[in-house]
């Protein structure tokens, strides 16, 4: 991570060289000497963090030196953001001042001679790191997949280090839980289906049994009677294609008696090639790489291996699943995306490993509660089942011993030999990431435990942290989202839930990798984390501070000038005067999220956060944005939704790098109404001013009008616009405003009142609309929407359509969710004719008075998962037609006709049969006077688990 901070200091660099600026003299020339030098050191930081991290590695000094270089590059990035923070005070926006003519000299005299002093400091502290780096003889870092890295912890350790993932090579089959599924679907891709040369990649996260699965299989006898030849390779991070495939020849040569051909360590690369084709090319081979970690593994292994049309197998292990997909270009793959334990298959390993020499393999019942709790901590991850299983079987058999391993499972993780070997495996991950993810995985271990993070959240986070950049084509979120996959992509990142079209909606990482992430954070100052029963005291440099503690002393006490990032998760602490302290101390802060606490009141000088990238005030109880909030020169994404905040001071109109204005709230305290449920904010004229805005949402448009709605116009970069309060008169307008804005991917509009039509027929379609909600009396259907190409989802409400819309709509080629409510349709039938909405995934269908039959042909809704039916009074029958939807996982129906109810009650329903094959239908009836007060009765089909 030093290699980390030392580019994160490099790019601050690199940007505030861009600004052409005497305002120090010669400070272009000091950060310029500051760059050469970094630039000189960064060659040399792989091998030096390597060497750090290194468990083996005895020389303190590295750790220390890798420390200081690390501290070195955090007084750049401070002094950079003093540096800034100094220009603007000397030169506000609006002025007229440019950056080389002072306004008030004296005023910066004292700040500037600061600024001047530290840059000196801290050019001679990196020289003194510099000069030291000969000491301990860094070496140059290869790149991925080299083996020429000398000094392998193998070495150090005279060969005493064992590595961890080796044992997986030689568990017995009787040792084994859990993976009779699995196997037998290797077994199956192994030895039937296509004589072509086939890959069968087994992926998952480190600690799975990916290895002991694969080599169970290669293993068997059943397999290798079917095979000439045979070789099992492990690859790891460190290799060459030439010893690869040297061993692989010595392993067949073996096994099959053959001659090692001659000098066969000295041919050149094609000459090896030639050989080992020559070998396979009237063989059944089965050939076993395990651990494979670089994503073109498949290129440089592929031509040793000929397409003979025999029924040839290669097995895979990997943790990357682009490792997986890349043999796809010239080889047929099978993938099994290995998954953790069932809890009863956890539970039945943990008791195979602890008690197999007594007690008869069970679990005496006096310990039964605390070894369930031992074992859910591990969460079904099978290494660790059976490396603390192993702790245990050492220990003795007694509730006090057991429990003392339960509540100190952290420091065991840390200190145990019987688990290192454990954390060992899950740090290869962390220690194999390319520099751009490390602190984007490490930034997991700020959040709580089981807490699931939403993407949008974690992604803005990182933008707003730096740790992403845009390439001028996309946005820095649309960068970060393809972080997150990459880190999903390697089983780091669990997915906890998906949306509609199975993007990432919340994630998390394992509680066990987890543990590892913090204890990198505090090796690397990267965050700082209060619980309740943790050390409240900040000790060192810290980047980061993360609160879950509700101790208002722990806030008082602290020092918050340092830290860039704070988050707070505790919804019971009290914040206004830490909020205050922040806002009058912390000079460098660049994300706030405060989400979900108790802050009712935000100081008037928040805008002394002159740095402040990201500022979540999400689900807090504020009420007023103060008009310091202009001040915020760098924000670039504010989120104030489910607050109480209903009028934004015109002052956020000089923020001209903001991207996100997030501004909606919902009121789930009183019942659904057709206006008053859903609110937005007023916004002053001069919106025009936040170019730089990519979402907006909501604005109540009644209070600005027309003339709000025209500068509109000049937010060309938005993405997200939602318009609330629109009136008649605003049709035209929001017309010419969307017309204009060509990346528009999401369009919502209200009017004001029920009966409040608006003529939205646009000369020309949004070209990237992809969702569309539309509360508004239209009478007829736009002509534009059943042009949309990309629409992915659509919602009518109040539009009172007189022609039944599915007609129209039932073509849009990739709708994955439509919804029709509050008499968005003014007809008695509904229609769904065959061949339309072939794609549509969910389907909403609510408050519509005067429907009383809905006809579903076979051959459409072919796709259909999710069903919602609520209050529609005059359906008094389920539609037949759901009996031909059989990929229906879920249907509810809500605040139904009684007849309609009693027609699928499963003992005397004569509809029942209708819905049967459903794994899971809802009856919800209304039960209070709050949005979510519902009775809610569940009717599991007896065909299908839900």
């Amino acid at each position: 991570m030093a290699e980390t901070a030392v580019i994160s200091a490099l790019g601050e660099v690199f940007q505030l060289l861009k600004v052409k600026t005497n305002l120090l003299r010669g400070v272009h020339k000091d950060f310029l000497d500051i760059k050469d030098e970094l630039e000189s050191i960064q060659i040399f930081l792989k091998d030096a963090d390597r060497r750090a991290a290194d468990e083996a590695e005895t020389n303190e000094g590295i750790r220390t030196w890798v420390k200081h270089m690390r501290e070195a590059s955090f007084r750049i990035e401070d002094i950079i953001d003093e540096y800034l923070r100094l220009i603007h005070t000397a030169n506000p926006p609006g002025s007229g001042s440019v950056f080389n003519k002072i306004t008030s000299p004296i005023k910066t005299l004292i700040p500037r001679h600061k600024i001047a002093s530290e840059i000196q400091d801290i050019k001679l502290t990196i020289h003194g790191i510099k000069e030291r780096s000969v000491r301990y003889n860094f070496q140059i870092s290869n790149e991925q997949g080299s083996s020429n890295s000398s000094n392998t912890t193998e070495e150090k350790e005279n060969g005493r280090w064992r590595d961890p993932r080796l044992s997986s090579l030689f568990i017995e089959e009787t040792e084994i839980v859990g993976f009779e599924g699995p196997k037998e679907e290797l077994y199956g891709w192994l030895l039937e289906g296509s004589a072509e040369r086939t890959v069968i990649s087994v992926v998952g996260m480190g600690g799975l049994g990916k290895t002991t699965l694969a080599k169970l299989v290669f293993d068997s006898q059943k397999v290798t009677t079917q095979f000439d030849c045979q070789a099992c390779i492990v690859v790891s991070q460190s290799y060459t294609v030439r010893g690869l495939l040297i061993k692989m020849m010595a392993q067949f040569c073996q096994e099959t008696e053959d001659p090692l051909p001659k000098k066969l360590h000295k041919m050149d690369d094609r000459s090896l090639i030639t050989e080992v084709r020559k070998y396979l090319e009237h063989k059944r081979y089965l050939i076993f790489f395990d651990d494979v970690w670089q994503e073109d593994f498949s290129d440089q292994v592929e031509f040793a291996m000929p397409n003979n049309n025999k029924g040839s197998r290669i097995i895979i292990t990997t943790r990357i699943m682009q490792v997986a997909d890349f043999f796809k270009k010239s080889f047929l793959v099978h993938v099994h995306n290995l998954q953790l334990l069932t809890p009863n298959k956890a539970w039945e390993l943990f008791c195979k490993k602890v008690f197999r020499y007594d007690l008869g393999g069970r679990c005496p019942p006096e310990l039964e509660a605390v070894a369930k709790e031992i074992v859910q901590k591990f969460k079904q991850l099978p290494l660790a089942i059976v490396a603390v299983a192993g702790l245990l079987s050492t220990k003795s058999k007694t509730m006090i011993e057991w429990q003392k391993v339960s509540q100190n499972l952290s420091l065991e993780l840390g200190c145990n030999t019987h688990l290192t070997s454990l954390t060992k495996i899950l740090s290869l991950s962390y220690d194999g990431l390319p520099h751009y993810l490390k602190p984007c995985i490490l930034y997991f271990g700020l959040y709580p435990e089981d807490f699931a993070i939403h993407h949008r959240r974690l992604t803005q986070q990182w933008a707003a942290e730096g740790f992403v950049k845009s390439d001028g084509r996309r946005t820095p979120e649309q960068v970060a989202e393809e972080y997150l996959s990459e880190l999903i992509q390697r089983s780091l990142v669990q997915v906890s839930d998906v949306n509609f079209e199975g993007k990432v909606h919340t994630c998390q990482v394992h509680d066990l990798l987890r543990e590892v992430i913090i204890r990198k954070m505090k090796d690397l100052s990267f965050c700082h984390c209060m619980h309740d029963d943790g050390e409240s005291l900040v000790v060192g440099k810290t980047r980061r501070l993360s609160i879950t503690t509700s101790h208002n002393n722990v806030l008082k006490s602290s020092n918050i000038s340092h830290f860039r990032a704070i988050h707070v998760f505790h919804k019971s602490v009290s914040l206004e005067h830490f909020v205050g302290k922040l806002c009058s101390k912390s000079r460098i802060l660049k994300v706030l999220d405060i989400e979900g606490t108790s802050l009712n009141h935000i100081p008037k000088n928040l805008g002394n956060l002159f740095h402040l990238r990201y500022l979540n005030l999400k689900s807090t109880k504020i009420k007023v944005l103060p008009k310091s909030v202009g001040e915020l020169q760098n924000l670039e994404i504010l989120d104030i939704t489910y607050t109480l905040v209903h009028e934004i001071p015109r002052e956020i109109n000089k923020l001209t790098k903001l991207r996100h204005l997030f501004a909606l709230h919902r009121n789930y305290e009183e019942k659904y109404s057709l206006f008053g449920f859903t609110s937005g904010v007023k916004m002053e004229k001069g919106i025009k001013n936040m170019a730089s805005l990519q979402k907006l949402y909501y604005v109540e448009v009644n209070h600005g009008g027309v003339d709000l709605i025209q500068e509109m116009k000049m937010l060309s970069q938005l993405r997200r616009l939602g318009l609330r309060h629109v009136r008649r008169e605003h049709g035209e307008a929001i017309s010419a405003v969307i017309v204009e804005l060509k990346h528009l991917e999401d369009l919502n509009i209200t009017t004001i009142g029920e009966d409040e039509s608006i003529n939205l027929n646009f000369v020309s379609s949004p070209p990237q609309l992809q969702a569309l909600h539309l509360k508004a009396k239209l009478d007829t259907l736009p002509e534009w929407i059943p042009k949309l190409e990309y629409l992915v989802e659509i919602k009518l409400a109040l539009s009172y359509l007189k022609n039944d819309p599915l007609q129209s709509l039932k073509n849009l080629p990739n709708l994955l969710k439509f919804g029709l409510w509050d008499n968005a349709y003014d007809g008695e039938i509904l229609h769904f004719q065959i061949g339309g909405f072939l794609k549509l995934k969910r389907l909403n269908l609510r408050r519509l008075n005067r429907v009383n039959s809905i006809l579903i042909d076979e051959g459409t809704l072919i796709s259909l998962e999710y069903l919602n039916m609520d209050r529609i009074p005059q359906l008094k029958e389920v539609p037949s037609g759901i009996r031909s939807l059989d990929k229906l996982k879920d249907i509810n129906f809500t605040e139904m006709p009684s007849e309609f109810v009693e027609s699928i009650d499963p003992d005397k329903g004569k509809d029942y049969m209708i819905i049967k094959h459903v794994p899971l239908v809802s009856i919800h009836h209304s039960s209070g006077p709050k949005f979510y007060d519902y009775a809610i009765r569940t009717i599991h089909s007896s065909s299908k688990q839900s």
